[in-house]
């Protein structure tokens, strides 16, 4: 009965710490992209660069779009500090080897997504852009009754 009791603590104290470091880390977090002047608007995500694709030593291009320099040269490769990546996509949007550069990010919303292509980034911003048009067609003209007041014509003029 008291293993039970201590087993039950151990796992009380070992999600404490889990707790605590993960408090700790978005804390850090924080500071840094507040001290970079960039907002967070990703809860979680990750970033992975295939060095047997990537042709770093020739462009850097990843690095120069980084908005929070969260890429960088080093010893020949890219390296990634995860604690300024804010997964805005840039350097996917500007590598020019496909699927070199992974970006999987989850949104408030706790949608996940998951870039490696150009195309991938573009495609999305294109659903998000068609998602506000339609809220802000439906903010105007709420149903159809409002769309034919506003845009009804008769067919045949008197």
């Amino acid at each position: 009965m008291t293993e039970k009791r201590d087993e039950k603590k151990s796992m009380d104290i070992y999600q404490l710490l889990l707790e605590a470091s993960e408090k700790r880390r978005r804390q850090r977090r924080s500071e840094l992209l507040k001290s970079v002047g960039v907002q967070e608007f990703f809860e979680e995500g990750s970033v992975r660069v295939d060095m047997r694709t990537c042709k770093g030593a020739y462009c850097k291009l990843c690095i120069q779009v980084c908005p929070t320099n969260a890429l960088y040269w080093r010893a020949g490769e890219i390296g990634v500090v995860e604690e300024l990546c804010v997964y805005c996509t840039s350097c996917v949007l500007n590598c020019m080897v496909d699927d070199c550069i992974v970006v999987e990010r989850k949104r408030p919303n706790r949608e996940n997504e998951r870039f490696s292509k150009p195309s991938h980034v573009l495609a999305l911003w294109e659903r998000l852009n068609t998602r506000k048009r339609i809220d802000a067609l439906k903010m105007i003209l709420p149903d159809e009754e409002t769309f034919l007041k506003r845009y009804r014509r008769p067919l045949f003029e008197t």
